[in-house]
């Protein structure tokens, strides 16, 4: 070899690497290691190290290129930097020898010598060998990379002696060791330097190594190199010292030991190990493939680095292996997410504790399937684990798998939920028990600090149990509470001082004086002192008050969207716009009819003698009327029909009108029925909307000779209920017909319903073509307060629900517009309704014809703002007051709704002015015909009212306010004369006193004109006379004066009747008020004054009979000019002075005793140096007010409401029955006196309006022994248990009364119907669970029963009274007996919940007595025991286990022990003087033979 410094190229060497070959037999199952010693020499890359090489090789492969025919591998080369920075190429050679894999023989090559001569061979040639690189090289060349042996020959510069350390294979090492001796004999003959490597050191035995090393000991410069191919330990060093033995210039070999050189060979296989897992953990995504990372980290020299070492293939795995923990970590995330949702998904499905408190897991989970919202917290996989399926994947989906649930983590999250429920609800129950410690102590005040109170509960055991934070939450939310009160209430308390605030003009702003005056008079209060600690926002709330009164707006309202003017504004553009959509639908096509389509009601034949009648007056059905012809459609309908009207009504055939024909009594009774039903059948069923529109015209039969002496009261009668219906009445003609109608009847009423037709045509017609729509008779204002307890509708019922309703004109959406008969004419009434607030402007600036003053009885605020209200109206203006509250049995049963209609009544009296009751749980108080008189009260007044506004006009300087009212240019002309005084003298008294009277004046039952019969508390307008009269001299009659054109003349007759029974002919005529105003109901000329007149003074009476509809018109005297200023000081000024017109009329406020006491009150506060005298005078006597309510409960009013309001003739011409009932009067007060009446059973009709097999049925009738509860009845109590059992003022507040009937409507039709389904409120279903027991025949609790629980009631002791209770509920019927103890448990378990619901069983008492005792109310007895039997079902209810299950009895409050004695009402007013009858008239002059009035009026 030449020297490095002669030789430009690296030196060269080539090794051949020999050792133990041949077939199995001879080395075994396994090489010793040749292959792979050279394999990871020559490519030392994991990659390329190839463990398993071959020696058995086809023929084809032998002979290939790579092999050549030789026995002899070349590997290649490789170049070689040794530790002297020389490089060098060593060329590896190994020596083996190839088996013939079919006759597993050595193949037969060109060098025929055995192996242990071949290996030792210096010289190696083969031309075009390739190089070798793996077994699956071989046939395969062209795959892999082609390398010659360079130049075809090979001179080899030392061998490499491989001897396998390891256990072999079917080989014994001393086999081994003897022929590596052999070969190694040989070797020595070439002189050429040898190397031992031991190979798979990393299998070692050690004393085959200790053999080898002692081998080498005995031979000269033989050295041992221990290698492992597998984990590339010493193999480039074996190689590296064998050049070293050649080359003598590159120093001694150094030989390092197997572990050292192991152990640096791990190292460093670590170190690369921990930079690739470190790449690799830099991949988040367990969705990444080894392809994508791997190229992306193929140029990172960790990554390369750990290739080489460890390969591709363990790169891989421990990519895999990150990334299954990867996933592993999400599902492991995602299924702490699921447990963490758990409980949540529990709260959702499982949030009763009383339902899962005692289920097994498996239970539970059943029971969470049956869920509706189940599918909403869990998803049900098809294929199962979900960790295992692409459900994991669904990040957005967070639905809980269901077999998640299957795991014992699941089970324990829901065992803590159970726990935690239990402990939480402990500690609600806790904080609850806390609160109501809280409100136990009574000097908790708003706005005080907790500080303040916690040392006063340290001790409580609430408090203790729960933390610092709750405590300070619940004692926070307290006083959220009763800082919100006391906010309210005293915001409530200045609106009952309203009189305070509302004296001055709007837009004003208060003095320093007025505030002075404010802030004394409301310092006084509780209300106002219970916001001591909170002055700024008590500040605050004043100042906002004063800010709304004196600017006020629907938007800046303190009731918010509850105020009126919003409310009002909202219902009129929904009620109106159906109303005139319906009307202009109905007669749309009725502008120019030419087919008339008729019904004819009668009785006996005469419908059908009518029909006949006119069909012998027409020509094939065509009538001509008034020069055009008509084709006529006649349905007569008699009382034997089996249908009404109603049922006759259908889509192909509305009638335009219907006439009622009669000749009897009896015939008129059937006419008024049958309309009564028509039209409550229409208003309920609303089969047509616009059926009750229908025109009625009443026809009066001509009699025959024998019967045309009753003609005088039936003709009486035919225009009273005319009248009512506000419809025409046709007269029999005079003189003698021979038929039953007569031509001229006809005709005038076939006028009357086109007429009609047109009239409804006009009021929805676009454009008007009658009169102008701005154009009204009277502008009435209906004042209302925001935020009063009752529905908008209610007091808008009675405009809305008439026919004759239409809207006002645009841009007035506050205003409706009547059209109704009123006197003799038809009237417009324009009804504008606003809110109190909102009506101030309108009392001081606009011109009102009359106020309908509503205010609310359960309400002091409403009363006081009605007071200030009217502090500052004319009293030339005439007020109509309305009372609104739920049912009559209010004014018994609460005291503060009886004080303030009292009150209202009082007010009522004293100012002159009308007053009446509506109530929200009936609807016989929702008609127009409540507001008739009142309105024919304005109609009367109206042209004073418009002179007095014209001249305070000309008075006063012109204010800016809202425009109200769009002003009609016309002055409406009165068609009569004006009275001056009448409007004290026509009202009539009131019909019926709930406080009990001892003289019946007048029938007891009440009617409107248009035959609606409805329960009115009256006020008469003249009861002050008698507190004037006193101070004046008597008074002098006035002149006659002419009477009036239209009025009819008086049947002589009559008139000698009615003188004769005065007993004093009158010399002079009078001018007759206009009698419309009057009430039906006095059929006496009642001189109110004998019964209060003081002694001395005398006042003289007229009473004349209108012939038009033979009444008696009361007319009281006028006073002299002279008395003028007597009457100024009283506060009534002189009505009859000649400079009437020229005068400001004074204020209600000076008139009214109650407005009097609280300005004088208010000014004694602000002038206490002044007089009360000088400040203001008052009348010095003093009338208490009576309270007159209808007569019964709404529930139990009569549907037939038209019956008794048609005014009996006889009264005023028939003397024998005048005084027939004169006497029975008389009777009837002496058996008063004498002894007590025998308790009358009370069976009221029935509520309902249609007809039904269930409902008003006997109790008997209604159970089963299998269910002795009426199903009824069960699915009420059910229904109010389920979901409304804590519902605040349950059975006291009123529910819609159309969903109560629905709920019995649909009950008659199925049975089975289910209550959760219909949307109604609870209730508006205890309202018709209270109807069922309503409309029972006879009351739950027997009539026969209830002296023997007023008796049992005076018991003193209780436990004697409990038992003797016990011992009369044994004596119910079984059936009764049943079901009063089922609604008495129900009850008792509402009044457990008082708490939330506020109903105690004092509250559920006074709701339900009257429902399960139905009393009579016109029975004197059952009023003074009401309170006695209201709180005896009070006991029922506090002691219903001891009762009805034998439980011990409580203790409550002894509410019966202390009852006062029952007293007798009629002690609460001023007893009454006995009226003093005129004389009984004289039978002769009125028909004898009258038969008793068949309509009960008398």
């Amino acid at each position: 070899m030449m020297a490095k410094n002669k030789e430009p190229r690296p030196p060269s060497y080539a090794i051949s690497v020999i050792g133990l070959s041949g077939t199995e037999k001879d080395k075994g199952n396994c090489g010793v290691g040749k292959s792979c010693l050279c394999n990871r020499f020559v490519r030392s890359e994991a990659d390329e190290y190839y463990p398993e090489h071959t020696s058995v090789l086809s023929t084809i492969d032998f002979g290939g290129r790579v092999v050549n025919n030789d026995h002899f591998l070349y590997w290649g080369d490789v170049i070689q930097c040794g530790e002297d920075g020389i490089d060098c190429k060593i060329h590896v050679i190994e020596q083996t020898e190839f088996i013939d894999d079919q006759t597993f023989l050595p193949h037969r090559s060109t060098n025929l010598q055995p192996y242990i001569k071949r290996a030792a061979a210096t010289k190696l040639q083969s031309a075009e060998k390739l190089m070798y690189i793996c077994t699956d090289q071989l046939g395969l060349e062209q795959d892999f990379e082609q390398k010659q042996m360079p130049e075809g020959k090979l001179n080899i510069d030392g061998f490499l002696l491989c001897i396998d350390v390891s256990q072999g294979c079917n080989r014994k090492f001393d086999d081994q060791l003897k022929f590596v001796n052999n070969l190694y004999v040989q070797l020595s003959k070439s002189k050429k330097p040898v190397i031992i490597a031991a190979t798979k050191c990393d299998e070692c035995v050690e004393h085959y190594l200790r053999e080898v090393q002692a081998f080498a000991s005995n031979k000269k410069n033989l050295l041992v190199v221990e290698t492992s191919a597998r984990f590339n330990v010493n193999v480039e060093t074996c190689f590296t010292a064998l050049v070293q033995m050649m080359d003598k210039t590159r120093g001694k070999p150094k030989i390092i030991p197997y572990l050292d050189a192991y152990k640096t060979q791990r190292q460093l296989v670590v170190t690369s190990t921990d930079k690739f897992e470190k790449l690799v953990q830099t991949v988040r995504d367990y969705h990444a493939t080894w392809k994508t990372v791997s190229n992306k980290l193929k140029n990172h020299p960790d990554y390369e680095e750990y290739i080489n070492l460890e390969g591709t293939k363990k790169a891989k795995n421990t990519f895999s292996k990150h990334i299954e923990q990867l996933k592993q970590e999400h599902i492991r995330k995602r299924r702490d997410e699921y447990i963490n949702t758990l409980p949540r998904a529990f709260n959702t499905l499982l949030s009763n504790l009383e339902e899962i408190e005692h289920l097994s897991w498996s239970e539970a989970l059943k029971l969470m399937e049956k869920r509706a919202d189940f599918q909403l917290c869990f998803v049900v996989l098809e294929k199962t684990p979900w960790d295992e399926t692409d459900h994991i994947d669904k990040v957005n989906d967070r639905r809980i798998p269901f077999d998640l649930l299957s795991t014992l983590e699941a089970e324990k999250v829901y065992q803590n939920h159970v726990q935690h429920l239990i402990s939480e609800k402990r500690r609600v129950e806790m904080k609850e028990k806390f609160k109501k410690t809280l409100e136990k102590i009574q000097f908790i005040s708003p706005g005080q600090p907790w500080e303040e109170v916690m040392c006063f509960v340290m001790e409580d055991e609430a408090f203790k149990y729960i933390t610092e934070a709750d405590s300070r939450e619940v004692y926070s939310r307290h006083q959220r509470e009763i800082v919100e009160k006391a906010k309210e209430e005293f915001q409530e308390m200045l609106f009952e001082h309203s009189e305070l605030f509302y004296d001055l003009d709007l837009n004003a702003t208060p003095s320093s004086d007025k505030m002075s005056e404010i802030h004394a008079v409301l310092s006084e209060e509780p209300r106002y002192k219970a916001l001591q600690k909170l002055a700024p926002d008590r500040e605050s709330l004043l100042l906002k008050h004063i800010g709304f009164v004196y600017h006020p707006t629907k938007e800046t309202c303190l009731s918010g969207q509850n105020c009126m003017d919003i409310k009002v504004e909202q219902l009129l553009a929904r009620s109106l716009l159906q109303l005139d959509h319906g009307r202009l639908n109905l007669y749309h096509d009725s502008a120019n009819i030419d087919k008339v389509n008729i019904f004819i009601l009668g009785k006996d034949g005469l419908a059908q003698e009518l029909a006949n009648e006119i069909r012998t007056q027409s020509t094939d059905d065509e009538y001509a009327l008034d020069g055009k012809i008509y084709e006529l459609d006649l349905r007569p309908v008699d009382a034997k029909s089996p249908y009404l009207l109603s049922h006759l009504w259908t889509s192909a055939f509305k009638p335009h009108g219907c006439f009622c024909v009669f000749n009897s009594i009896e015939s008129l009774t059937f006419i008024g029925e049958s309309i009564a039903k028509i039209r409550t059948e229409a208003s309920q069923i609303r089969r047509d909307k616009y059926m009750a529109s229908l025109p009625f015209t009443l026809i009066l039969a001509n009699q025959r000779d024998s019967a045309s002496k009753h003609l005088p009261i039936l003709r009486h009668q035919g225009q009273q209920l005319a009248n009512k219906l506000q419809c025409p009445f046709i007269d029999v003609p005079a003189g003698t017909y021979p038929r039953k109608f007569n031509e001229a009847q006809i005709k005038q009423a076939l006028r009357g319903v086109l007429e009609a037709v047109k009239h409804n045509f006009d009021v929805v017609s676009p454009v008007p073509t009658i009169k102008d729509l701005s154009e009204a008779d009277l502008r009435i204002v209906m004042c209302a307060m925001c935020g009063d307890p009752f529905s908008v509708d209610l007091i808008l019922s009675p405009f809305l629900d008439s026919h004759s309703c239409s809207a006002a004109q645009a841009g007035q959406n506050n205003s409706l517009m009547l059209d109704k008969i009123i006197g003799e004419k038809r009237r417009r009434i324009q009804i504008t309704i606003l809110s109190y607030h909102s009506s101030i402007g309108v009392r001081k600036d606009e011109l009102v014809h009359g106020y309908i003053l509503v205010y609310s009885a359960k309400r002091k605020a409403s009363m006081g703002m009605l007071r200030a209200f009217l502090s500052e109206v004319q009293d030339t203006i005439p007020v109509q007051l309305v009372a609104v509250t739920d049912s009559q049995a209010d004014f018994f049963e609460i005291e503060a709704i009886k004080e303030l209609m009292t009150e209202g009544e009082h007010i009522a009296t004293e100012i002159t002015a009308k007053f009446t009751a509506l109530y929200s749980l009936s609807q016989y108080h929702r008609q127009t015909e409540v507001f008739t008189l009142f309105f024919s009260d304005v109609l009367e007044k109206k042209n004073m009212i418009e002179n007095s506004y014209m001249s305070d006009s000309t008075r006063e300087a012109t204010h800016t306010s809202e425009d109200v009212f769009l002003h009609s240019p016309r002055g409406g002309a009165l068609t009569y004369n004006y009275y001056p005084d009448s409007e004290d003298d026509t009202e009539a008294p009131p019909p019926y006193s709930p406080m009990g009277d001892d003289v019946q004046l007048i029938p007891k039952d009440r009617f409107d004109l248009e035959g609606n019969e409805y329960p009115i508390h009256s006020t008469p307008l003249n009861c002050h006379d008698h507190e004037r009269n006193h101070k004046v001299p008597p008074p002098i009659k006035p002149k006659p004066v002419a009477l009036k054109p239209n009025v009819k003349k008086l049947d002589p007759n009559l008139l000698k009747t009615i003188e004769a029974g005065i007993g004093k002919p009158r010399k002079t005529r009078t001018t007759l008020a206009p009698s419309d105003d009057l009430d039906q109901s006095d059929n006496y000329a009642e001189p109110i004054d004998t019964i209060f007149k003081h002694r001395g003074v005398t006042d003289d009476i007229y009473a004349i009979p209108d012939d038009s509809q033979n009444r008696m018109i009361k007319i009281r005297n006028s006073f002299t000019i002279n008395n003028a200023q007597g009457d100024e000081e009283n506060g009534f000024p002189d009505r009859m002075s000649k400079t009437h017109s020229e005068r400001r009329p004074s204020k209600y406020k000076y008139k009214s005793k109650t407005l009097f006491i609280k300005a004088k009150s208010y000014y004694r506060r602000a002038h206490s140096d002044a007089s009360d005298d000088e400040a203001f005078t008052t009348s010095k006597t003093k009338r208490k007010g009576r309270h007159r309510g209808s007569e019964e409960d709404p529930l139990l009013s009569p549907v037939e409401t038209w019956k008794g309001g048609i005014d009996n003739p006889a009264i005023t011409s028939d003397q024998e029955l005048d005084d027939k009932k004169l006497k029975k009067k008389t009777q009837k007060v002496k058996e008063d006196k004498k002894q007590k009446k025998k308790t009358k059973t009370f069976n009221p009709p029935t509520r309902r309006n249609w007809e039904s097999n269930y409902f008003g049925m006997p109790l008997q009738d209604l159970v089963t022994p299998e269910k002795p509860i009426p199903l009824f009845v069960e699915k009420c109590v059910d229904f109010i248990e389920d979901t409304g059992l804590c519902t605040e003022g349950l059975y006291r507040v009123s529910g819609n009364k159309t969903d109560q009937d629905n709920i019995q409507k649909q009950f008659d039709q199925d049975h089975n119907i289910s209550l959760e389904s219909m949307d109604v409120t609870v209730n508006a279903v205890a309202g018709a669970l209270k109807a069922f027991f309503a409309d029972l025949p006879d009351p739950l609790i027997p009539y026969s029963l209830h002296p023997e629980l007023v008796e049992a009631s005076k018991i003193l002791d209780k436990t004697e009274r409990l038992y003797e209770l016990k011992e009369i509920v044994k004596k119910f019927h079984p059936v009764n007996y049943d079901v009063f103890r089922y609604v008495i448990t129900h009850l008792n378990r509402v009044s457990q919940q008082s708490r939330t619901n506020l109903m105690t069983a004092d509250n559920l008492s006074i709701c339900f007595w009257p429902t399960l005792m139905r009393p009579d109310f016109e029975n004197r007895e059952f009023l003074s025991t009401t309170k006695i039997l209201q709180s005896v079902i009070e006991t029922f209810i506090q002691q219903c286990q001891f009762f009805f299950y034998s439980g011990e009895i409580l203790e409550t409050s002894d509410t019966l022990a202390h009852q006062p004695p029952p007293s007798n009402p009629v002690q609460m007013v001023d007893p009454i003087i006995p009226l003093q009858l005129p004389p009984p008239l004289q039978p002769q002059l009125i028909q004898p033979q009258l038969q008793a009035d068949p309509l009960g009026i008398i």
